[in-house]
């Protein structure tokens, strides 16, 4: 029987389950799969949410505007942005630690009833034009509760599944969490569309009962694992790991250029090229609703051709799109800015699902090399699956920064020049440094045995 870490509040009850083995194909196909796809759902509407009410400010900037009494500029919009963006992810790592003390039931529950705070904020802010900028900026940052909600789900999910479908269903609760930024861009444009943009408030108002709605959903649907438990010093251990940071630096590639383009397209089309919020609301839509649907696409790749081949491939593409929104901006093209930026959509979605998959594939390696030193199996694979679901949170959380800096370099561009055709040129000399550093480290043959070979062979499969 394995020792206690951590907490040691009782874990019995209906919603917690003694034994879960998804390794194990009978257990798997007799029960455990069933299970594991009601919790997955129950996870999704509840990250779904999250996503809403996290990218919400990227929806209610396009109703500041002068005609309702606002005064904030397109900096001061892009440093709103920012700052949000910026709570989201420095939240991921606390929500990250949560499901192992707490019960990812239990925490699911908490974490989700917790956005009422940003959706009353949130409605009253955008009543009270007259509301000082730093004090809009304070109560606007407290969306950053949804942001925190995607590392929680990722780890408590990650923990249901068996290692060969994983970057699907990983993916897949990914991309329905994502898929949020685009509902919560339908919910405004319909508002816009139906009642002006005099009517912000609606947006928060609508999410109120959907919020508890998800709080139920997981209270009803959603368990808590038993052998899933709260080691927070072996879990922090994990970022001593070289390839922590190697994937944190690809996930800010890919993740934070998703969420960090997603919170500003809209504001984009409206400071860039003068676009109405209507316009603007109704084009912005269509990139994050790319960007997640294809997320389940980029894991299922990733576990057919190999996690780091087709992040190679989608760092490539990445680079040239920044290439072409840079000319696009320079050259006043509306139609190939919109065009491209579809493209960088689907590219950051597919690359969110081969990044994702390599995580869980490197520490599943790295298992099969202390299994190969002697360690005992069943303690190097209950240390292994905690430690590759922290990474998971934990890589989320430092991938969120990207989208902070997506908006700094916005803001910073727009404030120097006038123009965003400087943030795009930095992006692409990124993209192709994440490019090399993916096949530098993931697919070069390694010519020395200081290179881990099998978590490079992993994360290539």
């Amino acid at each position: 029987m394995r020792p206690r870490t951590g907490v040691s509040a009782p874990r019995t009850g209906p919603s917690w389950i003694s034994r879960w083995d998804p390794e194990d194909h009978t257990f798997w196909e007799g029960t455990g799969r069933s299970v594991a796809r009601r919790n997955l759902w129950a996870s999704i509407a509840s990250e779904h949410i999250g996503f809403s009410i996290w990218s919400i400010w990227s929806v209610l900037v396009l109703f500041m505007i002068p005609e309702h009494g606002f005064s904030t500029t397109p900096e001061q919009k892009f440093l709103l942005l920012s700052a949000v963006t910026l709570v989201g992810a420095v939240l991921r790592v606390p929500y990250t630690l949560a499901v192992p003390l707490f019960g990812g039931r239990n925490w699911t529950i908490i974490s989700t009833a917790l956005l009422l705070i940003p959706t009353a904020a949130a409605f009253f802010l955008i009543q009270n034009p007259d509301t000082p900028f730093w004090l809009m900026l304070l109560l606007a940052a407290t969306a950053g509760l949804g942001g925190g909600n995607f590392s929680s789900s990722m780890a408590n999910i990650n923990s249901y599944f068996p290692e060969r479908e994983k970057g699907w269903a990983l993916g897949l609760n990914a991309g329905g969490g994502n898929i949020g930024v685009a509902t919560v861009q339908l919910v405004g444009l319909a508002v816009i569309a139906v009642f002006t943009t005099s009517a912000g408030a609606l947006v928060p108002l609508f999410y109120a009962p959907l919020i508890l709605l998800a709080s139920v959903w997981a209270l009803r649907s959603m368990n808590n694992l038993v052998d899933v438990r709260s080691d927070i010093r072996g879990q922090l251990s994990a970022t001593g790991d070289r390839h922590f940071w190697i994937m944190s630096v690809l996930y800010i590639g890919t993740f934070g250029s998703f969420i960090g383009t997603g919170f500003a397209f809209g504001l984009l089309l409206q400071s860039q090229f003068g676009l109405a919020p209507v316009q603007s609301a109704g084009i912005a839509v269509l990139g994050p609703v790319i960007g997640s649907l294809i997320r389940p696409v980029g894991g299922r790749m990733a576990d057919a051709l190999g996690g780091a081949r087709v992040t190679l491939w989608v760092f490539t593409a990445m680079a040239l799109c920044a290439g072409v929104l840079l000319f696009a901006v320079q050259a006043a093209q509306l139609g190939l800015f919109i065009g491209a930026f579809a493209v960088m959509f689907t590219l950051t979605g597919l690359g969110n699902g081969s990044t994702y998959k390599m995580i869980p594939s490197i520490y599943a390696a790295k298992a099969e090399d202390a299994i190969a030193a002697g360690e005992p199996r069943e303690q190097v694979m209950d240390r292994t699956k905690r430690t590759a679901s922290s990474m998971l949170g934990l890589i989320g959380a430092v991938g969120a920064l990207g989208g902070v800096g997506i908006n700094v370099t916005f803001r910073e561009s727009f404030a120097a020049t006038g123009s965003t055709a400087p943030a795009f040129a930095a992006f692409g000399l990124f993209y192709l440094m994440c490019a090399a550093i993916t096949y530098l480290v993931y697919l070069r043959r390694p010519t020395t045995s200081a290179t881990d070979p099998r978590s490079t062979e992993a994360a290539t499969r």
